[in-house]
């Protein structure tokens, strides 16, 4: 059995509370740290007095590298504020504050620790100084401990906020942001020469969204309304606060997509590759933002990122019309990849921390055969995630199941499944605990169906794409399940192949509501994989019923 790359996960929160007086500890501590391999941070209160406190922090590198940077942000409860800070550089952000080494450095040795400390000023009643979140290079300070044995990964879309109004405080509103392990925003595009930027071009990119625009205080994440003099606002500063109030998640930027994959094949080219990773890392990861719309800068998004997503459609095969395509795409993608991972460890010895790469992949076999070593893909990324929708649409002139885990026992069905194409990646050199399955939070519809063989409008014929809210044949789960019991809707199931859909005699809509969900979690549960993905997070409802429901059934909650 393979084993999965190392989560090395630098992380988080607090210590206990003390209040007798002690002295701080000197600017270097060089007791012996844990081999946890993970980096830690405890928090202590040192003393008190009326209307103040003192607090010693110390970070203890229980990695096997040396900490060569390193960067704390935490909040404290309302009335707690701090002070003055020694041994360390303070920074305001907000509501929060962010600790960096001092200007003449202060590198961890692996197997050591750190420690600094600040005083602090109480409101009158004397609050807990406790920080109320702490990460440590973007992870929990407390450390990972045995972590999720499912990850949980969830898209936000970058043009949902414009276009749905689904903004990140809505993953929290939705309590859809406890339950993600991993977050990956969609998308950042590449340009002809295959470097990652960012535009307001129409079409080319949304940087005002992204970074410039300002958040009110009901709309924000926190309850604080953005400052027009910060270098950060926008959709990344929101995900920025997400990340503090849910230390255990990652941020991913997902690169490419169905109408940005355009130019992914120069991007891989052997003379590109290197220049291509370099601009992603800069861009995302380092958060060298550009400057725009009264925003960005030189670090202005460093911590918002802990990885990529590679979400090239498809290396070898034409995808959106117009994407350019070359035969050597499957070897290019492999090495294009290596050298993600490459720059990847290189960050990771440089910033002592862990940074992931992963990938979306697709649901035909011809695709994959097109385009993916999947065997030597597996030693580079940290887990794929599997497309496991789109199997059927309005493209198709008779309704289908666009998600369904078996082949139906229906004699009109096709052979294609997500058993088949979870296969198709094992049959290819990957191991059960390499996959995620992706899970759609939407629904495909036909219009003009007819009846047929059972009188629900399973597999009849169509006359093409019944309406949506967004686009023909597409529909978010929030849309249908409106529809349920309304307009001649009836809900029709197969559980056994983990599907329902909606048939009113004339339109026929397949979706996955939170049972079917449950189910298609069920199996990935008892297929060993390693989790669950969604397509997207903003066709969910307003209670997060879909994720919920992935929730429960892989960790009981």
């Amino acid at each position: 059995m393979q084993i999965p790359r190392s989560r090395i996960g630098p992380a988080a929160v607090i210590g206990a509370l003390l209040l007798i007086p002690l002295s701080l500890s000197p600017l270097t501590a060089p007791a012996a740290a844990d081999d946890s391999g993970e980096v830690t941070v405890t928090a202590t209160e040192q003393s008190r007095w009326s209307g103040g406190f003192q607090t010693e922090v110390t970070i203890t590198n229980g990695t096997g590298a040396p900490l060569k940077d390193w960067a704390i942000e935490f909040g404290l409860p309302d009335g707690a504020k701090v002070h003055e800070m020694w041994n360390a550089s303070l920074e305001r952000d907000g509501g929060g504050y962010s600790a960096t080494p001092p200007r003449w450095g202060a590198a961890v040795p692996a197997g050591k620790s750190y420690t600094f400390g600040y005083t602090g000023t109480l409101a009158k009643g004397g609050p807990a100084s406790t920080p109320v979140y702490c990460t440590v290079n973007g992870a929990p300070c407390a450390g990972s401990g045995s972590g999720e044995e499912y990850r949980q990964v969830g898209y936000f879309t970058q043009w949902g906020v414009a276009d749905r109004g689904y903004t990140v405080k809505d993953l929290a509103d939705t309590g859809n942001a406890g339950r993600l392990t991993h977050l990956n925003y969609a998308f950042a595009n590449t340009g002809e020469n295959g470097e990652c930027f960012v535009s307001d071009e129409d079409g080319k990119g949304d940087a005002a969204s992204d970074y410039g625009r300002a958040y009110s205080a009901s709309e924000s994440v926190d309850g604080r309304a953005d400052k027009a003099d910060q270098p950060l606002r926008g959709t990344f500063n929101q995900l920025r606060k997400l990340k503090r109030a849910n230390p255990g998640m990652k941020v991913s930027i997902a690169i490419g997509g169905w109408e940005w994959s355009d130019y992914l094949s120069n991007a891989a080219l052997p003379e590109n590759r290197e220049r291509s990773v370099k601009s992603c890392i800069d861009l995302y990861l380092r958060g060298n933002l550009p400057e725009m719309n009264g925003a960005g800068g030189p670090g202005s998004a460093a911590g918002v990122f802990d990885g990529i997503d590679l979400d090239w459609e498809w290396p070898g095969t034409e995808g959106e019309p117009g994407n350019v395509i070359r035969p050597e795409d499957k070897e290019n993608y492999t090495a294009w990849v290596q050298e993600f991972r490459r720059q990847l460890d290189a960050l990771e010895e440089e910033k002592g921390r862990d940074y992931g790469l992963t990938a979306f992949v697709p649901a035909s076999e011809a695709a994959i055969d097109a385009g993916y070593e999947v065997d030597a893909l597996v030693e580079e990324f940290d887990f794929l995630n599997v497309q496991g929708y789109d199997l059927a649409g309005a493209w198709n002139p008779a309704t289908g199941h666009q998600s369904n885990l078996v082949k139906p026992d229906h004699p009109d069905a096709p052979e294609r499944s997500l058993e088949t194409v979870v296969q198709a990646y094992l049959d290819r050199g990957a191991e059960p605990e390499d996959l995620v399955l992706g899970m759609p939070f939407y629904g495909r519809g036909w219009t003009g169906v007819e009846p047929g063989a059972n009188g629900d409008g399973l597999y009849g014929a169509a006359k093409g794409a019944a309406p949506g809210v967004h686009e023909p044949g597409f529909n978010d789960y929030k849309v249908l399940k409106e529809r349920v019991g309304k307009d001649g809707f009836t809900v029709h199931r197969d559980d056994r192949a983990g599907t329902a859909w909606l048939y009113n005699g004339t339109e026929f809509w397949n979706f996955d509501d939170p049972k079917a969900i449950g189910l298609k979690a069920a199996w990935a549960r008892e297929k060993g994989l390693a989790g669950a993905m969604s397509w997207s997070l903003d066709g969910d409802d307003a209670d997060g019923s879909l994720y919920g429901a992935i929730d429960r059934e892989l960790n009981g909650r």
